[in-house]
């Protein structure tokens, strides 16, 4: 099991020092954002949080770190031309000596699209860009030239050198909940970070949160795996990654218990089905050890992604680590 913390909404020196600790107490991966807004559930936004340019940040916890892998849950397809992609993450590569992995999505928080004036197309059409987009990518790092004329990108012998340190290519990580997203990852990915959908509405809804459950993620697991043997690869080809929005450690079953009620009516479920959510972790440290082991057997997830807090506040990342992520 691989797992891994996601920085954002921190000071540049922050992220070099949350960064170190994390590679310190033995996480596998760091990941960032790609936001010009951060936006929470239902459109919740503070204007004045911090939204860095976080292939640069990327750049500079690389330079901050040595052996812990680096990368993004995603990078926004929209903002950059493919080409600038490849060459970024390429330059990424090269500068973690082959620490980066390669995070890739569609985009969809409308709000920072209607503020800049950036086109934001209805989600299938977002989602044919981002088919188009990495297959020029991958075609850029593994071919000598490049010639592609599809329906979005337009290449005639391009070229890219050097190519990645990673060969074929660096892992590719996709993140999303949708269908249409899980088809993609099924086709290109390394790896999928499951999470709920938001790419058709445009924003986090507490209505599709809730649908989140122990039972849909299962659900979801088995479209991917149905998907990558569609598209000719090994049904597990594409590793499970779990995105992990809250962690509470609690110092008793009862305490977790407790936690977990006061929840249920918020997201409109039990307090069984909020302790077994992939979207929180709740428990003991000997609960959270069950859990994430039950989530490896029952999902298949080989990667756990933890946001929020645990990437802010370097006391719970220990905590984390030290009580519960060593112990699985």
């Amino acid at each position: 099991m691989e797992f891994g913390v996601q920085l954002g909404n921190l000071e540049p020196a922050q992220y070099r020092a949350n960064a170190q600790a994390a590679e310190a107490l033995g996480y596998d991966l760091i990941v960032f954002p790609d936001h010009l807004v951060n936006e929470g559930p239902d459109k919740q936004m503070d204007p004045k949080s911090k939204a860095y340019d976080h292939i640069v940040m990327a750049a500079a916890v690389i330079d901050a770190t040595k052996k812990i892998r680096v990368g993004h849950l995603v990078l926004c397809n929209l903002f950059r031309h493919p080409a600038i992609t490849a060459q970024s993450l390429m330059t990424l590569d090269h500068l973690s000596g082959g620490r980066l992995v390669a995070g890739l999505g569609s985009g969809w928080t409308e709000t920072e699209f209607k503020m800049s004036g950036i086109p934001f197309p209805p989600i299938t059409e977002r989602l044919r860009m981002l088919d188009e987009a990495m297959a020029c990518i991958l075609s850029l790092w593994k071919n000598e030239k490049t010639t592609f004329d599809g329906e979005f990108y337009h290449f005639k012998d391009a070229i890219l050198w050097p190519k990645p340190i990673q060969q074929p290519h660096p892992p590719i990580i996709v993140g999303g909940g949708g269908k249409g997203l899980l088809r993609i990852a099924a086709k290109y990915a390394d790896y999928v970070n499951v999470v709920p959908d938001a790419g058709k509405r445009g924003y986090i809804s507490m209505e599709v949160a809730r649908k989140m459950t122990n039972d849909s993620f299962r659900e979801k697991v088995s479209f991917i795996r149905d998907e990558a043997k569609r598209n000719g690869r090994k049904p597990d080809a594409v590793r499970i990654s779990n995105f992990v929005f809250m962690t509470m450690i609690s110092e008793s079953k009862e305490a977790s218990r407790k936690t977990a009620e006061m929840m249920a009516s918020m997201f409109q479920q039990t307090a069984d089905e909020i302790l077994a959510s992939p979207m929180m972790l709740i428990g003991t440290p000997e609960e959270c050890i069950t859990e994430l082991k039950r989530r490896a057997k029952d999902w298949g997830t080989s990667q756990i992604i933890f946001t929020g807090e645990v990437g802010q506040n370097e006391k719970l990342m220990r905590d984390l680590y030290e009580k519960v992520l060593k112990h699985v």
